[in-house]
């Protein structure tokens, strides 16, 4: 099949645009908590309802990219999100807000399910390894900028300073006592042009690998009967629940006991944490070619505990740079996971992949009870939860027993480990 350079670009752009409405909840929980007046518990409620979408979604939206085919498919999923974003930034109420994220989120996870066979497709399947990598730092890239873009917003809205024409058409349908909502109109506008873009462009046909299929509902009988993995969906459960619940009361943290402007300093605080999340990324792929994945992972995962712990208990300063150099530490852990536990199995892949995938809603659940915790004792102790998280990752590089190691500089591809059976 002919390669389509055009659609790569598209799809790269796709990643950016999810990621962009995916990671930006942490900058605004401190300000849905003004505007709402509600609990942490009730803000968590927010991150929650978008990212148990992904738990809900993840499986049955790989049914139907099957049945339907990749472009019907993103176009609904960006629809919805459209939908999402509008009718929150038309409404804007708490119980409002809950729909709205658990719409924008089922887009999100059906979405992310329809992009990797088409990314193979259109950039060819010997490139593909090399385009998943770009997919991630466009990924991150977009999760570094959109914290920056709220800040800016929120901190120019109410002034209408310069002659910005965007700022001024955007303080004309924001509230002016809530400027943080702002960002939903730029969700809906961004999500719309998305819908046109991709109606009007015209996608090769893939054809699935048996590993890309969705599978049978016997072949998720199968693997849910096999410990194994049930302990590596534990563990991508844990460790987007160590990412979303470090992004996510960051910024509420850094107001709360040091006193930081959550619009500036916090945000910013938020958008290095991505930011060094990709930069981690690119250090991850040249340890990789030098050593075991489990050994990375457990040396990351004893850095991410160590900037945990500056980050709670030490001074201002300290936890200002040790939350975002947590990032830094849990960058290469989701493709370690995954890459540890698809090479534990030996058939369905796709299947396997999909049960993974649905681990995702660790993301609404581990930011709730810290927000519950932190209304009982207080944020600090809440956000010791995050040692459990990460100690279920770090426990992987003592446990994983892959059949297929990763390929290293002083090893052949593919090497059986010793001890795999």
């Amino acid at each position: 099949m002919r390669r389509s350079y055009a659609i790569v670009a598209l799809l790269m752009l796709v990643y950016f645009v999810l990621s962009f409405l995916t990671n930006i909840l942490g900058p605004i929980i401190p300000d849905i908590i003004t505007s709402f007046h509600v609990s942490l518990t009730a803000a968590a409620i927010l991150p929650f309802a978008f990212f148990i979408a992904y738990g809900v979604m993840s499986i049955p939206g790989g049914f139907l990219v099957e049945r339907f085919s990749e472009k019907p498919v993103m176009v609904a999923s960006f629809f919805a999100a459209t939908i999402g974003a509008l009718v929150f930034a038309v409404h804007p109420s708490y119980l409002v807000a809950i729909v709205s994220l658990f719409v924008m989120g089922g887009g999100m996870a059906v979405l992310q399910v329809a992009l990797n066979p088409l990314l193979r497709v259109a950039g060819g399947e010997e490139n593909f390894a090399f385009n998943s990598a770009l997919a991630q730092l466009v990924f991150g890239l977009a999760s570094f900028l959109s914290p920056l873009v709220f800040s800016y917003l929120v901190e120019n809205l109410p002034k209408l300073s310069g002659h910005n024409w965007f700022v001024h058409l955007l303080a004309a349908v924001t509230p002016a006592q809530w400027p943080w909502l702002s960002m939903y109109w730029i969700f809906a506008a961004s999500t719309a042009l998305m819908v046109i873009l991709l109606l009007v462009v015209r996608f090769p046909a893939v054809q699935r690998t048996s590993d890309e299929a969705a599978g049978s509902r016997e072949m998720y009988s199968a693997l849910m009967k096999r410990p194994m993995v049930w302990l590596y969906f534990g563990c991508i459960f844990a460790y987007v629940g160590c990412e979303q619940g470090v992004a996510v009361w960051m910024s509420k943290f850094l107001e709360q006991y040091h006193g930081f402007d959550p619009h500036t300093t916090g945000a910013s605080a938020v958008s290095w944490f991505w930011g060094l999340m990709t930069a981690g990324c690119l250090l991850g792929l040249v340890l990789l070619k030098l050593f075991d994945s489990r050994r990375v992972l457990l040396a990351f995962s004893f850095g991410a505990v160590g900037c945990l712990t500056v980050a709670l208990f030490g001074p201002a300063k300290a936890a200002l740079y040790a939350f975002p150099a947590i990032g830094l530490f849990a960058s290469i852990m989701w493709p370690t996971l995954m890459s540890l536990a698809l090479n534990s199995v030996s058939e369905h892949h796709g299947s396997f992949a999909g049960i993974l995938c649905t681990g995702i809603m660790g993301g609404a659940v581990v930011p709730l009870i810290i927000g519950r915790l932190g209304d009982m004792f207080g944020l600090r102790y809440g956000m010791m939860v995050l040692y459990l998280t990460f100690g279920c990752v770090l426990s992987v590089g003592l446990w994983a027993k892959p059949i297929i190691s990763n390929a290293t500089f002083s090893s052949n591809p593919g090497t059986p480990l010793p001890d795999a059976k």
